[in-house]
């Protein structure tokens, strides 16, 4: 059973991801905040006698199934997925590019110059489109895997399918990212 302190921890760590999550999927930031509020408070209330080591499982079907709820309600407004270069912020002080952050942490101290900070923004950017491009399982499927870095029994019981399943997406999704990027002549 989780004490108050570890419950408060798990949360605590979870709710920067969580956010970029819900903004990536909803495209607003209240909208986002809502649902992680909402999927924290539903963990909270529900689930908070639950061990510890069951928190991040429930709290990822908690927030998919809170995402998928908000556009269920955002149905008759036409809500779409849109580009992931809306993440960018348009001052200079925006710390929010989850392609360019991950490439920053491999290559910790070393500048860059600004032709080659160039030509990765618009790899990044094409990256993005194409990942935004892939059909709404695969993209959920190749994020959590790939992003959420979650495995496999865990993609599954967070998406609600099978292993097979969540295999299946995230090859297909791996195999559409890789055909699109050659075409471009992104080699990776």
């Amino acid at each position: 059973m989780a004490s108050d302190q570890e419950l408060e921890g798990f949360l605590k760590g979870v709710e920067r991801r969580a956010y970029k999550r819900s903004y990536y999927h909803v495209r607003n930031e209240e909208s986002a905040l809502d649902i992680v509020q909402d999927s924290m408070m539903k963990l909270a209330e529900h689930y908070g006698h639950k061990p510890v080591e069951e928190l991040p499982m429930l709290f990822q079907r908690i927030l998919t199934n809170s995402t998928l709820d908000w556009f269920r309600r955002q149905k008759t407004k036409n809500a779409l997925f849109s580009n992931l270069s809306d993440f960018e912020s348009q001052d200079e002080g925006g710390d929010f590019d989850i392609l360019e952050s991950l490439l920053l942490s491999t290559n910790p101290g070393q500048i860059e110059s600004a032709q080659d900070h160039a030509q990765r923004t618009q790899v990044l950017h094409i990256i993005e489109a194409e990942i935004q491009g892939l059909p709404a399982r695969q993209r959920e499927a190749f994020l959590m895997r790939y992003w959420e870095e979650l495995d496999v029994a865990e993609t599954a019981s967070a998406m609600g399918c099978s292993q097979g399943s969540v295999k299946t997406h995230c090859s297909r999704a791996v195999a559409a990212l890789a055909k699109a990027l050659k075409i471009r002549g992104i080699c990776l």
